[in-house]
């Protein structure tokens, strides 16, 4: 099962360069799990950058993958990882969930990097 974190939904609906990294990801929506607050936070952003019918749009997409719930379990495995890797609370939410499910984050977000089970990009390079 894989997690693609909010920063690689956005790189991959802005077509940059390494969107290509994400597609074999985005290609297996039978293996891809979707966080309600990774929903959230690429629905925010995109509000501000492109029309509602298109973040729309790119949102039923989103949801091709299994769509994960926030519950009561995941709240308090993301608190404690939250002060363990001093992650804000979204980030604390989406590893909560690569790690509850076996899954493997994929991410841009430099503060993930070198944690078990994440793949990290550098968009930099």
């Amino acid at each position: 099962m894989n997690v693609l974190d909010s920063s690689c939904w956005i790189e991959f609906f802005h077509n940059t360069p390494i969107k290509g990294a994400f597609a074999p990801v985005v290609n297996r929506p039978q293996e891809l799990l979707v966080p309600t607050v990774v929903l959230y936070e690429v629905c925010k952003y995109l509000l501000s950058k492109t029309s509602e019918e298109n973040v729309i749009k790119y949102v039923r997409f989103m949801q091709k993958g299994r769509v994960i719930i926030l519950t009561p379990e995941l709240s308090i495995s993301a608190a404690n990882i939250s002060r363990k890797h001093k992650l804000a609370m979204a980030d604390s939410i989406i590893y909560a969930t690569t790690k509850q499910y076996e899954a493997v984050l994929w991410t841009t977000d430099q503060h993930f990097n070198g944690l078990p089970s994440v793949r990290y990009f550098d968009k930099t390079q």
